[in-house]
């Protein structure tokens, strides 16, 4: 995924009210940014951090700017949630998730039970493959990416509906797109909701497909680079 148009660089004041971060542009000139991130944002700023935004001219828009990117000593985070789900297409169209490279058609948001999941992938001669992606950020000790950031009920629902799926016999896959730089694996934060781990390590016995990919960041594109261990 390219960036639209040039990223402007700043640095992180505030993030407060969930929707909204304090972004200090070179100039001194402190701007509001949109914060596309409904989750805790837990280890992806501090004060003083370098961020990225973008901005729009949009009559209609609340906010000219939108926060893209968050960089600590060690590399990229991207905090917009709203683009993991074109990453991922862009991925699956060029067929970088090895898992279901022999899939042609993706079919995005798609309802089943009591959920629309990301992606339904079809192809003759093989079983539906209902894909669902979560955008993980918060990274843990000894360099490993966590998820959920927060407490999950919805994640929760999604990963009963995957055993269901299974059960019905579809492949049902939870994608872990880790959009951060700083890690090298996977685990599912137990500390922060118990519950959503005993049912991913529920939903794996099952037979749902864990996988783990990790983006590779820059400040002109956003793109699947690699497959990363997951550890349940």
């Amino acid at each position: 995924m390219k960036f639209k148009t040039d990223l402007i660089e700043g640095t992180i004041q505030n993030r407060y009210k969930r929707f909204f971060a304090d972004i200090k542009l070179p100039s001194g000139e402190v701007v509001i940014a949109h914060c596309p991130n409904t989750g805790s944002m837990k280890t992806c700023w501090e004060p003083g951090w370098k961020a990225f935004i973008t901005s729009s001219d949009d009559p209609k828009r609340k906010l000219k700017y939108t926060l893209e990117l968050i960089q600590n000593e060690m590399g990229y985070i991207s905090v917009n949630t709203g683009v993991a789900n074109k990453i991922v297409k862009e991925a699956l169209e060029a067929g970088i998730i090895k898992e279901v490279s022999e899939y042609k058609k993706i079919r995005p948001e798609q309802n089943i039970f009591d959920s629309r999941l990301d992606f339904l992938l079809q192809q003759d001669g093989l079983p539906n493959a209902y894909i669902e992606v979560k955008n993980v950020t918060l990274k843990g000790p000894n360099e490993m990416a966590l998820f959920p950031d927060s407490v999950s009920t919805r994640g929760q629902k999604h990963l009963r509906d995957l055993i269901k799926i299974k059960e019905a016999g579809h492949r049902a896959i939870m994608l872990y797109l880790v959009n951060r730089s700083d890690v090298n694996s996977f685990a599912p934060a137990a500390d922060i909701d118990p519950e959503y781990t005993r049912l991913l390590k529920a939903a794996n016995k099952a037979g749902v497909e864990i996988l783990a990919y990790q983006t590779e960041i820059t400040t002109e594109y956003i793109k699947v680079n690699k497959k990363v261990d997951i550890q349940l």
